[in-house]
């Protein structure tokens, strides 16, 4: 079921009973350092009454080239303004459940691919229409005879093969090519140099030529990492380890944005050096924490970062794993 920014059925959909939150007044909070100073956007993705639009939240954030920053959560893609207005949604069965996305121009359009965790498969869709043109199954021509297959991160390489991460089972990395037929896969489950527990988090590593994979291994011991890997499903080297449990990463020019579900977001230089840490979360009850309600929420600090993404002019998106669903807009501002 889809549903377009215009008509009346969408209005309600995404405005709900008037229902006044009583939302107090919040000021933005500034964070980070250096270069990688932002500011928060107090309200920004909320309703007119002060709710969220995205019910619950356990998934990515991408933007088009025209700005607009596509949500996922549970119940499916909400698309927003750069402002913070709902201007568009993909709802229901066919989009729930995109626990990772990233999204391409191919010719004269834009598709966004997601990884569906619950549902068994990647998908493929027009960012603009909504309609699905790629499924992608579990692979049975891969042989390996999987009871689970639970996929939790999605990204394309410049010719169009995708690679599918098995991360919340597992923790194969499934490659495809541009039409979803199976090619092959690598990795296995472990704590080994190179294993992975839990492949959460993938993408194009575009700092590089040629570009190759960069991969959250989250759960890793002690602390999780971020993994190389070429577009051959070879380890190539450890990029960055003691990172808590990251669990996606972004890439503008040289900088990669990750969150760590553990109530912060860490970003990286072209060295691979942590530059900056945004909005850690000093209790530790509410890290890692899905049922930090809507009205516990604290601005400027997160509590389960889960997905982001660079807007053209440097700015960040950040979505946290949340029960009532949470997305942040930080405005990009000069150090004092």
């Amino acid at each position: 079921m889809r549903f377009a920014s215009s008509g009346i059925l969408t209005c309600l959909l995404l405005l709900g009973p008037a229902i006044s939150l009583a939302v107090e007044p919040t000021n933005a909070v500034r964070m980070g350092s250096g270069l990688m100073t932002f500011e928060s956007v107090p309200g920004w993705g909320l309703r007119p009454d002060g709710s969220s639009a995205l019910g619950s939240t356990h998934g990515s954030v991408v933007i088009d080239n025209a700005g607009n920053i596509y949500t996922s959560a549970k119940k499916g893609v909400v698309v927003f303004s750069p402002d913070g207005k709902v201007i568009q949604s993909y709802l229901g069965p066919e989009y729930s459940n995109i626990h990772d996305m990233e999204i391409r121009t191919e010719g004269d359009a834009e598709f966004i691919y997601g990884a569906r965790n619950n549902d068994a498969e990647g998908i493929k869709f027009n960012a603009h229409s909504g309609e699905i043109v790629l499924k992608l199954p579990y692979p049975e021509e891969s042989g390996l005879g999987l009871q689970k297959f639970n996929p939790t991160a999605i990204t394309v390489a410049p010719n169009g093969d995708i690679f599918l991460s098995n991360g919340y089972a597992s923790n194969h990395i499934f490659k495809y090519d541009r039409d979803g037929k199976y090619i092959m896969h690598f990795g296995e489950k472990g704590n080994g140099l190179k294993q992975f527990n839990t492949a959460h988090g993938m993408t194009l590593d575009t700092r590089y030529d040629p570009p190759r994979l960069l991969i959250c291994d989250r759960n890793h011991e002690p602390k999780g990492r971020l993994l190389h890997y070429d577009l051959q499903g070879n380890f190539m080297e450890e990029v960055v380890t003691g990172l808590g449990m990251p669990t996606a990463v972004a890439i503008q020019g040289e900088y990669v944005s990750v969150p760590d579900l553990h109530g912060r977001l860490v970003i990286l230089d072209g060295s691979n050096t942590i530059i900056a840490v945004l909005g850690t979360n000093p209790d530790p009850q509410k890290r890692a924490n899905f049922n930090v309600p809507q009205s516990e929420w604290i601005e400027g600090i997160f509590s389960g970062t889960h997905g982001s993404f660079w807007d053209s002019s440097g700015n960040l998106y950040v979505q946290d794993w949340n029960v009532d669903g949470r997305i942040m807009k930080l405005v990009r501002v000069s150090p004092l």
